[in-house]
């Protein structure tokens, strides 16, 4: 709905039959125009829609043939109805045309970089050279409006659920952990620094001390990483909340209520209602990935058991030293041609399995495959995985299979074309280690967030006795929200007691020294009496990417950097004068 004024009395997707004979003003870009022996007829488009012209008048004829496409003009003209055979379903505006009788060229367009029409691919860095041009382009225009209308869902249900919209400060303190942050010269203190938040987490605990109960924003977060699909090189943001006196279980309400709200709205996908709770170790078993995507309904199985005594000499003493056997089941694979085995061969190569994977697969009754030879108790891993004549089996061989399983149980997805892409599956991964061994420091790390509370607290970790095998079987209460293979965010449950925070590090060889000097504020905070917190922060941006089926995320950003975390539409980043680096107290040593 818009206001009238001297531009437009109506929005380009406003006027229906019910304003035939009205006389209208409509502004906008000329999206195309077709000349039908001597009668043009003009799609004029605005933000909201789009309404036909029809110009039959020599002069207005004259005028418009001198105007380029994506030009902003202004009509006035009468509204009529169309002929019943020229009717568009497909726009609001569909049943009703304007007939031109004046046209005033706001703006004049330049020669365009590229094609503007929805059916022509724009050059992914030419469209972000151009970004304000390709956001003209309906499937673009139309992600940035369901992002606007995403967040105000988010606001609105969590206001409704007592959750108080508070902002973070975006110039904060430098701190040893996590990514590459983003560092800001000071100008006042020469030769300190700022850093941009990678996240709000230490102020919204702090809030929490504060007698705050419930906390979010949507927030921006800076980290200095190398692009990905599915995250935005320089910033993202992410639905960020904290909930005083809460459990995971807490959360788990609050998020699964606000996801169902906005899949339910924005998502014409069934979802499940139930959203499982996995536990970490499990998924990695079963799944190969901390983050599964629950629509490929293949799985995978430790028959390590089964192959203790396998006949080949060279993997029998690979299993009798360590080694895993996964397998992962595959319906009908004797129907299969060679040149699919070849492909999975080439992608388990790709993916560090130097031989490729054996399988084994049953045609006609009578098992076949490279392994069947050494193994005597085929029947019976048959009967273990259920399976029938004419089903396989693909065999990964490792000392840690994980990663390779899950690649291939994904590849095996998308192959055999499994994948149940008209749904949305959700599930929690829950039950993360607090510890993980470093092979490069060979000693105790943290796995996930070091402020996140051990289950079973003080009492669990003293218990551990520094003992290396107890303290890796030691769970946080840390959590993922995970869809369609997509990690939405990681939460937890805080660590509120210093001392236990003090032991924590200690257990990865940092000293009160360290911590007291790279987290003063989080740890000085919680000795003045600090409730028991919980919170978690979905991303904004990979919502929108699962809602758009976007391959990327750069699709639902109205001005993202590209792949080399640069915007060539502002030229930055860039060089700043040699007065500015003095001002701020710097001398750059760059070697080229």
């Amino acid at each position: 709905m818009i206001s009238a004024n001297k531009y437009r009395t109506h929005s380009c997707n406003a006027l229906t039959k019910e304003d035939a004979g009205k006389t209208v003003t409509l502004s906008g870009w000329i999206k195309s125009v077709r000349d039908h022996n001597g009668v043009v007829f003009l799609d004029l488009r605005d933000h909201y829609g789009v309404t036909q012209i029809i110009i039959r008048e020599n002069n207005l004829l004259a005028q418009i043939n001198k105007i380029r496409i994506e030009s902003v003009i202004q009509i006035q003209g009468k509204v009529v109805l169309r002929e019943e055979f020229t009717i568009n379903p497909s726009i609001t505006t569909g049943e009703i045309e304007v007939v031109a009788t004046e046209i005033t060229l706001l703006s004049e367009c330049n020669l365009l970089p590229f094609t503007i029409n929805g059916n022509v691919k724009i050059p992914e860095e030419l469209g972000l050279k151009y970004r304000y041009l390709a956001l003209r382009e309906d499937s673009l225009h139309n992600n940035i409006v369901l992002r606007h209308n995403v967040m105000r869902t988010v606001r609105t249900s969590l206001i409704e659920e007592g959750f108080m919209e508070i902002n973070t400060p975006i110039l904060t303190a430098n701190s040893p952990e996590g990514a590459r942050s983003f560092i800001i010269p000071s100008r006042l203190h020469k030769g300190k620094f700022y850093v941009l938040p990678q996240a709000p987490q230490i102020f919204k605990q702090l809030l929490m001390v504060s007698r705050f109960d419930k906390y979010f924003q949507i927030a921006p977060c800076f980290r200095d990483e190398d692009p990905r699909a599915d995250r935005s090189p320089g910033e993202f943001y992410q639905i960020d909340m904290e909930m005083a006196f809460a459990t995971q279980e807490d959360v788990f309400k609050v998020v699964e209520k606000l996801l169902k709200n906005i899949f339910t709205k924005y998502s014409s996908k069934k979802f499940n209602e139930s959203f499982p709770h996995i536990q970490y170790d499990e998924a990695l078993k079963t799944y190969g990935s901390d983050k599964p995507d629950l629509r490929n309904p293949l799985l995978i199985f430790d028959i390590t058991h089964f192959c203790k005594n396998i006949q080949h000499e060279g993997l029998h003493s690979l299993i009798s030293n360590g080694a895993k056997v996964r397998v992962i089941p595959v319906k009908n694979l004797a129907d299969k041609t060679k040149s699919f085995f070849d492909k999975i061969q080439k992608f388990a190569k790709e993916n560090g399995a130097d031989q490729g994977v054996a399988y084994i697969m049953q045609k006609e009754n009578e098992y076949k495959g490279p392994l069947v030879k050494f193994l005597n108790n085929i029947d019976d891993i048959w009967q273990f995985l259920n399976l029938q004549n004419g089903d396989g089996i693909f065999f990964i061989i490792q000392n840690n299979p994980v990663k390779l399983a899950g690649a291939l149980r994904t590849y095996l997805g998308e192959e055999l074309e499994l994948i149940d892409k008209s749904t949305h599956r959700f599930c929690w991964i829950t039950d993360f280690p607090m510890f993980e061994w470093n092979d490069d420091t060979q000693q105790i790390d943290f796995l996930h967030n070091p402020f996140s509370m051990i289950q079973g607290g003080m009492q669990a970790l003293q218990a551990c006795n520094n003992d290396k095998e107890k303290l890796l079987e030691l769970k946080a209460f840390q959590y993922d929200i995970v869809c369609d293979g997509i990690e939405l965010s990681s939460g937890a449950v805080r660590n509120h007691i210093p001392e236990l925070m003090y032991m924590v590090f200690e257990t990865v060889g940092k000293d009160r020294t360290y911590v007291d000097a790279n987290f003063k504020g989080i740890v000085d905070a919680m000795t003045y009496g600090a409730p028991p917190h919980a919170g978690t922060a979905p991303g904004l941006d990979r919502i929108l990417m699962i809602l758009t089926d976007s391959p990327n995320i750069r699709n639902v950003i109205a001005f993202p950097l590209n792949q080399h975390a640069e915007d060539k539409m502002m030229s930055a980043p860039n060089h700043v004068t040699d007065a500015q680096l003095r001002e701020l107290g710097i001398k750059l040593d760059i070697k080229k």
